[in-house]
């Protein structure tokens, strides 16, 4: 068995830990903040994000960012595929590159014709 060697650094290599307790700290304070940004964001729901772009809330569109980030590091560094050869990485993470802007996608579509058909009165609730 050869030596395990576990990268100790997040953002690219701008910070770097010296043990693996020091890094899942790390970890989960990025985590907590940004989570609390989302909970803030949710509470607050500041007027100026509430403008449309692309058909959405930009503050929809930080709350699908932030959660695809967060993601990331779940995954990336508490699940160690950061640990594993290239081919396992890629066989995790290429999908989800492809699966979850196609579901927002599905989601964002779906909702947009939900929203037009109610506002537009042409088809009614009838269940």
């Amino acid at each position: 068995m050869g030596k395990e060697t576990h990268n100790l650094a997040i953002f690219r290599g701008f910070l770097k830990f010296k043990s693996n307790v020091q890094k899942i700290w790390g970890v989960l304070i990025l985590l907590s903040i940004l989570t609390t940004v989302e909970v803030a964001l949710g509470i607050i729901k500041p007027d100026i994000l509430n403008v449309p772009f692309l058909r959405v809330k930009l503050l929809n569109w930080i709350f699908i960012i932030l959660t695809i980030v967060k993601a990331y590091y779940i995954a990336w560094d508490f699940m160690h595929v950061r640990d594993e050869k290239s081919s396992l990485q890629g066989s995790v993470v290429f999908p989800l590159v492809f699966l979850i802007p196609y579901l927002a996608f599905i989601l964002l579509l779906e909702a947009d014709y939900i929203f037009d058909v109610m506002s537009e009165g042409f088809v009614s609730w009838n269940f």
